[in-house]
């Protein structure tokens, strides 16, 4: 008897805080803690003194110390509700476009997506989990050809319930979500859209204290207690379950070696690549200038999109143009009808392979012909040669002709070098400024 009774109150002793009967709920409300052994599950803080930055207490805030990234405070629908009527409010009394502004932006989707989530009593699964800025759904495919991005294991998709993150595309089992340690990389993609340029940039094993560079598993290059993989676009250490050896292109090595051979990179890098491979984040003129007079396709590249760029005035101004939306033959590469100087690694990829050059030609032919063929409006607003006053109407895309970088106006490009005076646009322009101010000055001088 003695033995029970130490057992029932070493049991007493060790109850878990948060299992409360709804008896004990009634006798000790909020606030009151009843026994030692006992105390009240954490409440949802609220925001004073209209202080915008309180209200991120509500599960809103990052406190990189105490909680990790995306943990929710909020544990009920009143919670959250709470929460997200708060965090609109922090929103509208932060500065427009600063980053405490979009990072507020990303809790309220979190919130509303962990409210939803709650919403779904009826569902052994609910169908929206959110961790770590992961926007998990749940798979409804009985499909057995995935793996698991957290334990390395086949999913079985008959038996196993299985999510699929929206935005990084990160599978995992059910089991699987609590343990999952990985930030989603589409933040990354959205808050900072750069490319590492250093090749390999490797630091050794004892800069990561002979750890996995992820998950903080112990690795050695000997393979004891996991294998060191390296991968090729970070430089860091990985163990086995966070690097499968998957092959990527490397922007760092395509930028400076013109080398487009897949690396091992591991599975973090790799969704990051693969997200950012059509963003233009690249401007070669500025981070390896010299590649323009090894790489032949890339100078023709280049005087294609400065053609495409100057026909683009004429399709905004045209009718026809418009109705037969021919701007939307570049809505892959949007890039290429704003500026000429920025790429995107799938560019460079496809640069290499000869697509690219195939392609906008036949685009660039279609747009000159429009112009110099098929509309009249367009034709009109060519330009005559002032300096031989001879042949066919120019444009300032044709390869024979020159363009003053004063007036625009456009020449042969022979006449235009050959002709020692001054442009006779720009002439004419100074003259006219001349007189308009000789007649000021005289209409000022009479009383």
């Amino acid at each position: 008897m003695a033995s029970d009774e130490r057992l029932a109150r070493f049991r007493q002793a060790h109850l878990n805080p948060f299992n409360k009967t709804p008896e004990e709920q009634e006798q000790h409300p909020e606030g009151e803690n009843p026994t030692p052994g006992r105390c009240s599950p954490p409440t949802v803080p609220h925001c004073q003194g209209g202080d915008p930055e309180g209200a991120l207490d509500l599960g809103l805030a990052e406190d990189h110390f105490s909680r990790p990234v995306g943990l929710i405070l909020a544990q009920d629908v009143g919670q959250l509700c709470q929460a997200i009527e708060e965090c609109k409010r922090v929103i509208l009394a932060l500065p427009e476009h600063s980053e405490r502004q979009k990072d507020a932006v990303v809790r309220l989707i979190h919130l509303r997506l962990k409210l939803q989530e709650l919403k779904d009593p009826d569902e052994d699964e609910p169908n929206i989990r959110v961790v770590l800025e992961h926007r998990f759904y749940k798979e409804k495919s009985k499909s057995v050809k995935q793996m698991c991005d957290k334990c390395s294991t086949i999913i079985w998709g008959l038996i196993q319930t299985w999510y699929t993150c929206t935005g990084c595309y990160y599978r995992c089992h059910s089991k699987c979500l609590p343990l999952v340690s990985r930030v989603c990389v589409r933040a990354k993609v959205s808050h900072q859209a750069e490319y590492q340029l250093s090749i390999c940039p490797e630091s050794g094993l004892d800069s990561q204290d002979y750890r996995c560079a992820e998950c903080r598993a112990p690795v050695s290059l000997r393979g004891v207690p996991s294998e060191a993989r390296q991968c090729d676009y970070t430089g860091l250490y990985y163990c086995s379950s966070c690097h499968w050896n998957d092959l990527a292109v490397v922007p760092a090595r395509a930028i400076h070696n013109w080398d487009f051979e897949p690396r091992k990179v591991s599975r973090c890098s790799m969704r990051y690549l693969a997200l950012m491979v059509s963003r233009p984040v690249l401007k070669l003129r500025e981070i390896n200038p010299l590649l323009f007079n090894y790489v032949e396709e890339l100078v023709e590249i280049r005087k294609l999109r400065q053609d495409i760029l100057l026909m683009k005035p004429y399709f905004i101004t045209c009718k026809e143009a418009m109705e037969a939306r021919l701007l939307l033959q570049l809505q892959d590469r949007q890039h290429f009808v704003e500026n000429d100087e920025m790429y995107s690694l799938q560019d460079l990829m496809d640069i290499e392979a000869g697509r690219l050059s195939c392609s906008l030609t036949e685009i660039h032919t279609l747009f000159a012909k429009h112009i110099k063929l098929d509309c009249e409006r367009c034709q009109a607003k060519g330009f005559v040669c002032e300096l031989c006053k001879e042949g066919d109407v120019l444009f300032p895309f044709d390869s024979h002709t020159s363009v003053c970088t004063g007036c625009s106006a456009v020449f042969h490009r022979d006449c235009f070098y050959d002709n020692s005076t001054t442009c006779p646009k720009c002439a004419r322009l100074s003259l006219r400024k001349q007189s308009l101010f000789q007649d000021s000055g005289i209409t000022e001088a009479e009383p």
